[in-house]
């Protein structure tokens, strides 16, 4: 009976393991439960059951002594058939389930739609691209500063916008302080918008080289809106000048302190404190007007701040008056003249200006100064810093009149030595000055009222004659000249230049590129006039030519002089004829004519034969 019941047990373990192996199996095969169990854990389960059944084999021997033939016989073919179903289990064990090579199937096809969209995205957006690439058109929803641009290229955005905002930066901005009104336009800013920039960065949504972002930007279009603000700006000098302006009309404005020079006077005035216009909070409003042109007119206050005034600083306003003066000096290489500059200085000290400020009433105060004269003027410069004689002219007069000759001399004098920079004019009434005695002229012969009368400084005129005569040959421009009443006749027609101080003067100016030095002498019965300065490159010969073009005939007036005995005659004046007459400047070069210049048309009137007779 035991050796049935252990061949019983060993059929059973055959047929548990037969069964585990088909449980296996099946698990294998069906998907929808849990994965194959690993080929080391049904190992484990087989030797848990060689050795369950070694126990129960020890068990049997120990029971029975005599083991029987047909029983060993059985338990070697249930041996051998373990070791194949241990086998079979190991080579299942390497077999992929089914439930894993459906996923790795599913895995693929999966990455394969996957690439396919990519590959047809990649290929829609180049297309896309390519064709985005040859418009010149702004995308959708695409707005500058409000305004619809899309559909445009750059050209036509940038026109479009002058069009609409152009025409509103005439619009008036009202600005108001107190009783103070005022009216300024952002054109009057010299406000202007750039829309170029504008128009290319909505040209550029589309078109920025990154084909991802393009297409994502021209589809984000199809749906939202976009509004680029364009840059602006305004000439922030023109608005200083302009709050300058409105400062200056404030009743509650600052005052800062201020001086100025009158005459040989400092004169200082304190401050006061007051309000000023804020700059920052200006800027911030003409922003706001910018972001709503529409609007037509815009009023507001004047944005101001409330600031104090300074204090007055003596010791700094000292500083920026007080100046040294600065010799002429000349350099021959490169060719340079520096004009000397007068200096200025406090004629008290300034501990007394102090003085002087405190003690004022009103915080104004009178502080003198003096001029400090430099020890070379540019007048006294040599002559050797004016290498050249540019021209020269000469006259002739009468030495027995003393008082001509005098008048002439003296204003020869004042004359000589005259420096003119390049650019300035030179007045002949500014060089003399005024003709009075106390000055040294004396009375003389002048025209006046149509005769000859005696007046103070006759005689000058023959020195701004022969000035005129030089500056001409010299190729200098006239400014101011005027033909005597009548032919004076110590220089040709056309050529004299009458003065008198208060109306008529004789001007030139320097229009050539280097300084000119006046010489003048009037002495010896001869007025001498030379031109010193630098011959340029491009010299042009130069004459002067007059010529009188139609006499006019004197007339004679009989006058009765009751001192005359009778029927005598005194001729009084022997009367010369007028005329008219005509001159010209000619320039020269290489012995040949270039051109010709009209100077004047004048005319001289007769001066008439006066006859005295006696009753």
């Amino acid at each position: 009976m035991e050796k049935k019941e252990n061949l019983d047990h060993t059929e059973e373990v055959k047929e548990s393991e037969i069964q585990e192996k088909d449980n296996n199996v099946s698990v294998s095969e069906n998907e929808e439960k849990q994965e194959a169990i690993p080929s080391e854990k049904l190992v484990d389960n087989v030797k848990d059951e060689n050795k369950k059944e070694n126990e129960n084999e020890e068990i049997s021997e120990n029971k029975e002594t005599q083991p029987i033939s047909d029983n060993n016989k059985s338990t070697e073919q249930v041996e051998e058939k373990k070791e194949e179903t241990v086998k079979e289990i190991k080579q299942e064990s390497n077999i992929v389930p089914v439930k894993e090579k459906k996923s790795h199937k599913k895995a693929i096809i999966i990455s394969c739609v996957i690439l396919a969209v990519v590959i047809f995205i990649l290929l829609f957006s180049t297309i896309f691209a390519l064709f985005n690439n040859n418009n010149t058109s702004i995308i959708n929803n695409t707005y500058i500063k409000g305004l619809d641009v899309s559909g445009l290229d750059r050209d036509q955005a940038v026109e479009k916008l002058k069009n609409e905002f152009n025409g509103k930066l005439s619009k008036t901005i009202t600005l108001k302080h107190n009783d103070y009104e005022t009216q300024i336009t952002l054109n009057q800013l010299e406000l202007s918008f750039n829309f170029d920039k504008a128009a290319s960065e909505a040209f550029s949504r589309s078109r920025s080289g990154n084909i991802i972002v393009d297409n994502y930007n021209i589809l984000f279009s199809m749906f939202v809106k976009q509004n680029i603000t364009p840059e602006y700006t305004y000439n922030k000098d023109v608005l200083a000048s302009i709050v300058k302006d409105i400062e200056s009309h404030f009743d509650d404005g600052l005052v800062e302190p201020t001086y100025y020079i009158e005459e040989n006077n400092l004169i200082v005035s304190s401050g006061r404190d007051g309000n000023v216009v804020d700059v920052e909070g200006l800027n911030a409003l003409i922003d706001t007007i910018v972001a709503d042109l529409d609007n037509a007119n815009y009023n507001s206050e004047v944005p101001v701040t409330f600031k104090k005034a300074s204090a007055v600083d003596i010791d700094k306003i000292y500083k920026e008056v007080y100046k040294k003066p600065v010799n002429a000096t000349f350099s021959k290489d490169p060719y340079v003249i520096y004009p000397h500059t007068d200096g200025v200085d406090f004629a008290i000290s300034i501990d007394e200006a102090k003085e002087l400020y405190k003690n004022s009433s009103d915080g104004v105060v009178s502080i003198p100064l003096k001029i400090l004269s430099p020890e070379i003027t540019i007048n006294e410069l040599g002559n050797e810093a004016f290498p050249n004689e540019l021209s020269s002219y000469s006259t002739s007069y009468s030495t027995y009149n003393y008082n001509r000759s005098n008048n002439i001399v003296l204003a020869a004098e004042k004359v000589n030595g005259t420096v003119v920079m390049p650019g300035e004019i030179f007045s002949y009434n500014a060089t003399v000055g005024e003709r009075t005695s106390s000055a040294g002229f004396m009375t003389a012969a002048v025209y006046a009222g149509g005769k000859v009368v005696d007046g103070i400084g006759g005689g000058i005129c023959q020195v701004s004659s022969t000035i005129y005569n030089a500056a001409l040959l010299a190729n200098l421009e006239i400014v101011e000249r005027d033909n005597h009443a009548f032919n004076p006749g110590y220089v040709p027609v056309s050529r004299d230049a009458t003065v008198s101080w208060g109306s008529l003067d004789f001007k030139f100016k320097n229009t050539r590129n280097y300084p000119i030095k006046i010489l003048c002498d009037g002495t010896e019965g001869e007025v001498d006039v030379v031109i010193l300065g630098l011959k340029e490159e491009n010299e042009y010969d130069i004459d002067v030519i007059s010529y009188v073009t139609r006499w006019i005939s004197y007339d004679t007036i009989t006058e009765v002089d009751p001192t005359l005995a009778p029927g005598e005659t005194v001729v009084v004046e022997s009367g010369s004829s007028g005329c008219s007459s005509v001159a010209y400047r000619i320039y020269y070069s290489n012995g040949e004519e270039i051109s010709r210049e009209l100077l004047s048309y004048d005319t001289y009137s007769p001066h008439n034969r006066v006859i005295a007779v006696g009753e």
